[in-house]
């Protein structure tokens, strides 16, 4: 048994209009859309699934589209940057596809490396971090985006906190995370594999204000662990640290703990099975609805609530 955790497993953030939200990721962003589902808590509402090919821990974007909901403000709290990750040398390719979109980008340096800063229809922000050296994920053949520049999956994310000391606590004393480097108020924690997703880093402002929670936020953070024997020991590890995890619940394609952190971020630990394979095959994940198991009796009536989605025309998009 790993006693580190290895790094992420999905952001979920709360989105606006559905379709928007569907175009940007699998259309611009290129990811493949892998499970159009609905929430658990309230099964009128979409849960969209964007990852690699295989819906790899690692490199899944997941969204609650909510139409006609408030905006929401980044702050204090909250996770405020999601880090995607791409070849070195596909930044140039990145600059190009999103001026041709119209999405106002900015460059700069984060610890000495490139990067790329946007945001998405909603305003979730968004960071291509480029590097020479990364796992290889599996690409989706369908993408908008060549091969060779599609993105990575996620290098990791952006926490923003008045106080840093019991979140990094958490993270280097009980998750296994490392204090790699610090640049003026950012701090760089990575998971002992450094592999994928395996990035927080944490920007501490004492005057910065409280989040607000609404469209254009992210949710939650989710970390992986490989099964349910790992799940129940790190959920003891973390009661043993002061933390109070909810009790496991069954999300179809993984189980999960959520529990609040002390500077006041979401965390979920996601298992990696059962995996999105598991109620469609995996060369059409993504394409009919899915219902959770609770909510079947009620599909029917679900199916005509949703608000009517078109998967994107890669060609389109090309």
């Amino acid at each position: 048994m790993k006693d580190y955790i290895e790094g992420l497993h999905h952001i979920t953030f709360i989105a606006g209009d559905p379709q928007a939200n569907l175009d940007f990721y699998t259309g611009i962003l290129g990811q493949r859309f892998i499970k159009k589902t609905v929430n658990f808590d309230d099964p009128g509402t979409y849960h969209f699934y964007f990852a690699d090919y295989n819906g790899s821990p690692g490199t899944v974007m997941t969204s609650f589209p909510w139409p006609n909901a408030t905006r929401g403000k980044s702050g204090a709290g909250q996770c405020t940057k999601t880090l995607y990750v791409a070849n070195e040398n596909s930044l140039g390719y990145w600059k190009e596809r999103l001026a041709k979109f119209h999405i106002p980008f900015r460059e700069k340096k984060v610890f000495s490396k490139n990067v790329l800063e946007f945001s998405d229809p909603d305003g979730i922000e968004i960071e291509i971090h480029g590097l020479e050296d990364y796992p290889k994920v599996a690409p989706w053949k369908n993408s908008p985006v060549p091969t060779e520049h599609e993105l990575l999956g996620f290098f990791g994310v952006t926490l923003l906190l008045n106080n840093k000391a019991e979140t990094a606590n958490l993270l280097t004393s009980v998750m296994g995370y490392e204090l790699k480097a610090s640049e003026g108020n950012r701090h760089r924690y990575i998971a002992k594999n450094s592999g994928l997703a395996s990035v927080v880093d944490i920007i501490e402002d004492p005057l910065a204000p409280a989040g607000d929670q609404a469209v254009g936020t992210v949710h939650h953070i989710a970390f992986r662990v490989p099964n349910d024997e790992a799940h129940k020991f790190w959920r003891e590890r973390f009661i043993n640290a002061g933390m109070t995890p909810t009790p496991f619940i069954d999300r179809d394609y993984f189980h999960s703990i959520y529990f609040r952190t002390p500077g006041g971020v979401l965390f979920e630990i996601a298992t990696e099975n059962p995996g999105f394979d598991k109620d469609e095959p995996l060369e059409r994940l993504g394409e009919e609805l899915r219902i959770p198991k609770q909510h079947e009796i009620i599909a029917d009536k679900i199916a005509k609530v949703v608000q009517p989605i078109t998967i994107p025309n890669p060609i389109e998009f090309s």
